[in-house]
């Protein structure tokens, strides 16, 4: 999502709870969280060999991570339909704000997601 954009209505808040809740209820949610902005993020960079750490804030970065849950479905059709209503609660009750929503599946071994 942009960083530095406000803090999001409480409305959101409130469908939120109730979306989590739903999932949490039904074994899906696992754990999540909201995250601080880049003014404190510390990053370890490796690049041709060598470690350097860069400390925020990013001036190059227009959008941040600001928040994540693990979840769990029993079919990646599943999750995506979920992630459709995560977005749609955002637009339904934070029109003004850009977010991207992002699936990304965990890595369990050397074997491709889906294997």
């Amino acid at each position: 999502m942009e960083e530095n954009i406000g803090t999001p209505p409480q409305s959101l808040f409130e469908a939120m709870d109730a979306h989590i809740g739903e999932r949490a209820a039904k074994g899906i949610f696992l754990d999540g969280g909201g995250l601080y902005g880049t003014e404190d993020a510390v990053n370890y960079v490796v690049r041709d060999g060598e470690v350097s750490r860069v400390d925020g804030p990013y001036a190059e970065a227009k959008e941040v991570v600001g928040g994540w849950s693990l979840m769990q479905y029993d079919t990646v059709e599943e999750a995506i339909a979920d992630l459709k209503v995560f977005a749609e609660l955002h637009a339904e009750h934070w029109p003004e704000v850009t977010v991207i929503s992002t699936l990304r599946q965990i890595s369990e071994g050397p074997e491709a997601p889906g294997d």
